[in-house]
């Protein structure tokens, strides 16, 4: 297949998932054509059938905000007839289904299909919001295809946007188990922590929703019975908030924000703990990662996390906003050498067998050559 793809190209795990499934899709013989206002920061290397499309925004006195879903569909538009794409894949409603929908109906006839897969926050924040919610609906039941990360954001999906249930695909989130692993090296261990600490370490955006703040109460709490380092990796608008909730509760000098970062598979495998107090999770990625590097887990038990972190096998699931609860499950994993063993065995097995890219690109494969496969022979929609 020739396969049109469209995601954020920024730090986050819908650009993340999209780019490393393109990748391996490549791989596996497709051609692959991402479409974006800038190349995915996963993509940092020549990878043979895979090439990047920018978007042309052309700056205009008139335009206070550049109509960016327009230029997007106009660069879809151009791919499609160009390349002569059988399937464009869009990953974020917002806007990208929108998009697609455009491109698709300039072509006409000619027209590839389109499959949009909803990553969390498309559906259960941006798209939710009055000013989104009726064209995200629009948008997304237009596609000819639809998958979500989760089975929880499949059922948010059919609740809130009219969606027919049987017309959505679950196809979780995945990794190169060969890139996130335990043991990888180099390990930079000695330069995050003295010897004898325990690593707690976080990984996001550090936006409100992943209440990083609460991350650093727990750590707190745990450097109190012993000694402990927290690894903050990401940016965001959170970061200050946490930067002074450190520095309030006496532990800033065993904080250490590393900001974004684009090797997490080489830092992941230092911590003896992960943390992940979000308030929501559509799937929880960061947590696959952590898992799969062999790190327990100590995640809200909210949204998608339970499909991916089974509580009281490889971590534990805690209600948000619980910090007692949360640093009372820290504690007892990081105080228990046998249990933190078998956590950590028993994340990273959960990993290889259910999450791994050989495991779940296969599903995505069958599903986009399935969509193809049935608009060759209805035909392409009529608006």
């Amino acid at each position: 297949m020739r396969i049109g793809v469209t995601c954020y190209p920024t730090y986050g795990g819908s650009g993340a998932v999209a780019t490393a499934l393109g990748i391996v899709l490549a791989d596996r013989g497709h051609e692959v054509h991402f479409v974006s206002y800038a190349q995915p920061f996963r993509l940092g290397r020549f990878y043979e059938r895979v090439f990047f499309h920018e978007v042309e925004m052309e700056q205009y006195p008139l335009f206070e905000h550049p109509p960016y879903t327009l230029a997007l569909a106009v660069a879809l538009h151009d791919a499609a007839r160009t390349h002569d794409l059988d399937l464009i894949h869009v990953h974020y409603a917002i806007p990208h289904a929108t998009s697609a929908w455009i491109a698709q109906q300039m072509l006409g006839s000619d027209g590839p299909p389109v499959v949009t897969t909803l990553h969390g926050t498309d559906i259960t924040l941006v798209g939710i919001h009055p000013s989104f919610q009726p064209i995200t609906s629009f948008s997304i039941r237009k596609s000819d295809g639809i998958t979500t990360v989760s089975q929880f954001l499949k059922d948010e999906t059919v609740r809130d946007f009219g969606v027919a249930e049987e017309d959505i695909e679950v196809i979780p989130n995945f990794l190169d188990t060969n890139v996130y692993e335990p043991g990888k090296e180099p390990c930079r261990r000695d330069t995050l922590a003295e010897p004898g600490e325990k690593i707690l370490m976080h990984v996001s955006t550090f936006r409100p929703v992943k209440r990083v703040s609460d991350g650093v109460s727990v750590f707190a709490a745990v450097a109190g019975r012993m000694p402990a380092r927290l690894i903050m990796i990401g940016d965001g608008p959170e970061r200050p908030r946490a930067v002074e909730r450190a520095k309030a509760l006496g532990v800033a000098d065993r904080v250490v924000f590393l900001g974004k970062h684009g090797a997490v598979g080489e830092l992941l495998p230092c911590a003896d703990l992960f943390l992940l107090p979000s308030a929501s999770e559509s799937f929880g990625l960061a947590a696959l990662e952590a898992m799969a590097s062999g790190a327990p887990v100590i995640a809200s038990n909210v949204g998608g996390l339970p499909e991916v972190v089974p509580n009281g096998e490889a971590g534990y699931l805690v209600e948000s906003g619980d910090l007692e609860g949360m640093t009372d499950a820290a504690l007892e994993i990081l105080s228990d050498p046998d249990r933190w063993k078998a956590f950590s065995e028993a994340g990273r097995a959960l990993a290889v067998e259910r999450f791994s890219a050989d495991r779940v690109v296969p599903k995505y494969e069958d599903y986009l050559e399935k969509v193809v496969e049935a608009h060759r022979r209805d035909g392409a929609p009529q608006g």
